[in-house]
């Protein structure tokens, strides 16, 4: 048997890596401004991390979703004052793709109605719902395919309010910053509008933060720059640093019912070991703070450089458009200066750095990126 080919792979295997960096088999060292797509928030192999997993794997790793787990309400008591959310419930499960599934299906549950409105440009993951959220043709299947859900345009007020004002919709699905889009962000006079016309609509606004979350914009969630608060929000990639946890949160006007939504790993013992050794480095090194306060010293680094086109994000999720291809760019960084950069598009570098980078992490960056684009940007 061998390997469905799926993806197209670097020549590169990391087989060590802690903190910022990697080690590949030859042991030749990374520094890691991908973080696994941004999944890598506390660093990898933290300590804490790894001693709360051994710990927890020693005495029990799973059972169902049919007995109490205690460490389930524990690791919802440490999210209530990290996410600025203390009132709202937790659902867990086990992907991005499932909590984007689970937050437009508790939306559908909840109003009673089947539509939804969705961006242009969105990535909501690749479960079937979630692949009909997301405008990307060439992930969607022919059963993938729907009419329930309507595309306007990211930061199209008019087209907002004339959807939401003409159609009833179970939810809007918004990327306060779209990730696999290009790094393109929602304005805060979208998100308001959102929220205005949700509540005069009935529609729940349903934030994805599947990727922009958990300390990465330098606010816990990246819709909390404008100030709005959603009906439901989805996050993932950061919540437990590489064991494969989702989860929603939801407000305490939505009620529940037995049975709505439903999951056989979701929330296991081992699951949440591992997204409250997260919650606990997160807050305890600040590591909220330190994506705002490193993201904008990596920005004002390469500000100017000859090569750059556009510079957008908001701490450690930051897009650059570059006048060369980005897959020349991220070659010379990986092979020359030893750098894992990420991508969209053909033209943008996508930098999506564990939270735990530092000054002397960020000084090696964009050294590096200011020799790449003196060789390639002639």
């Amino acid at each position: 048997m061998k390997l469905f080919d799926v993806y197209s792979l670097l020549d590169l295997e990391p087989v060590r890596a802690e903190g910022a960096y990697l080690w590949d088999k030859n042991g030749v060292e990374y520094l890691d401004f991908y973080g696994g797509h941004a999944v890598i928030s506390i660093g990898h192999t933290h300590p804490h991390y790894v001693e709360k997993i051994t710990d927890q794997l020693s005495r029990i790793g799973f059972y169902s979703n049919a007995v109490i787990n205690g460490l389930q309400v524990e690791l919802a008591e440490k999210l209530g004052p990290l996410t600025g959310y203390p009132d709202y419930e937790l659902f867990l499960c086990n992907s991005g793709a499932e909590a984007n599934e689970n937050a437009v299906k508790l939306a559908s549950f909840t109003t009673g109605r089947s539509r939804v409105l969705a961006m242009h440009a969105a990535f909501h993951g690749r479960t079937s719902m979630a692949v009909a959220l997301s405008d990307n043709p060439a992930i969607q299947a022919p059963a993938n395919k729907t009419d329930n859900v309507t595309f306007i345009d990211l930061n199209d007020l008019e087209a907002l309010e004339r959807e939401l004002l003409s159609e009833q919709y179970a939810a809007v699905i918004i990327e306060p910053i779209q990730g696999v889009g290009g790094i393109r962000m929602a304005s805060d006079e979208f998100l308001h509008a959102a929220r205005e016309l949700c509540n005069r609509t009935g529609t729940l606004l349903v934030m994805d933060e599947v990727q922009s979350g958990y300390g990465r914009s330098g606010k816990f969630f990246a819709h909390q720059w404008s100030g709005v608060k959603a009906d439901i929000v989805s996050m993932a990639k950061g919540i437990a640093n590489g064991f494969p946890v989702g989860a929603i949160i939801i407000s305490p006007e939505i009620p529940a019912r037995k049975g709505m939504l439903g999951t056989t790993f979701g929330g296991s013992h081992l699951a949440c070991a591992a997204a409250i050794a997260v919650a606990d480095v997160v807050r305890e090194e600040n590591l909220v703070e330190n994506a705002h306060l490193m993201g904008e010293k990596i920005i004002e680094g390469i500000k100017g450089v000859k090569g750059i086109t556009d510079i957008r994000g908001r701490g450690l999720m930051i897009g650059i458009d570059l006048s060369v291809p980005q897959a020349d760019f991220r070659r010379v960084l990986r092979e020359k200066y030893h750098i894992m950069t990420g991508l969209t598009g053909q033209y943008t570098l996508r930098l999506l750095p564990p939270l735990v980078i530092g000054p002397k992490e960020v000084d090696r960056f964009v050294e590096a990126f200011r020799k790449t684009a003196a060789e390639l940007c002639q």
